[in-house]
């Protein structure tokens, strides 16, 4: 068994390269691409830290509802990648929403993409950074749920859109955080070597 798993990690490694040996031409240098996954993950570093405030929601029926919603965002890799948690605490402290993400560029296709885990759902989203803030977006069939934040003076202002073809934007969400302070967080509690 041990034999068959390094054959097959041997010939798995082999066949990764081959392209590359068969054109000529190198792999990427690893380094050079952690570095512009760092230099272009700073264009986010205005996320970090720990944020608190309000999320109001809106349901398709028209419900409105108001949580508590705290964020707390931090490098990970050094710098290549963004870890976010979102938390939403009713009024008896209890947990009704619970989110984690990943933000990452890809240097090869100059693109930002978030893992995202929600609510019982995964799915990988194109994010796309603006002036003091970025944007993303769920397909949803002939619907696009449309998120755009803006990180401003310490507030985190964001709101979702639900858009149909040939009909005005439903706003679905409205939050607004404040930054209440710095995180070590993903980073923190790694385990040394001793």
């Amino acid at each position: 068994m041990f034999r068959h798993s390094v054959a097959v990690i041997g010939l798995f490694l082999i066949a990764a390269g081959a392209p590359s040996m068969a054109s000529g031409q190198g792999r990427p240098d690893p380094a050079a691409l952690a570095a512009a996954q760092r230099e272009a993950m700073n264009r986010l570093a205005f996320m970090d830290g720990v944020w608190k405030g309000s999320a109001r929601t809106m349901t398709p029926s028209g419900e409105k509802h108001t949580l508590t919603q705290t964020e707390r965002v931090g490098p990970f890799l050094n710098g290549a990648v963004k870890v976010i948690e979102g938390r939403g605490y009713e009024r008896d402290g209890s947990i009704s929403f619970n989110a984690f993400a990943i933000i990452s560029y890809d240097p090869g296709t100059a693109t930002y993409t978030m893992r995202s885990y929600a609510q019982g759902y995964v799915g990988d989203f194109t994010v796309t950074p603006i002036d003091d803030g970025f944007t993303w977006e769920i397909p949803a069939g002939p619907t696009t749920i449309r998120y755009t934040a803006v990180i401003r003076d310490g507030t985190w202002s964001e709101v979702g859109d639900r858009i149909l073809p040939d009909r005005k934007p439903i706003r679905f969400l409205e939050m607004t955080l404040t930054r209440v302070g710095d995180t070590d967080w993903p980073a923190a509690g790694a385990v040394s070597p001793e």
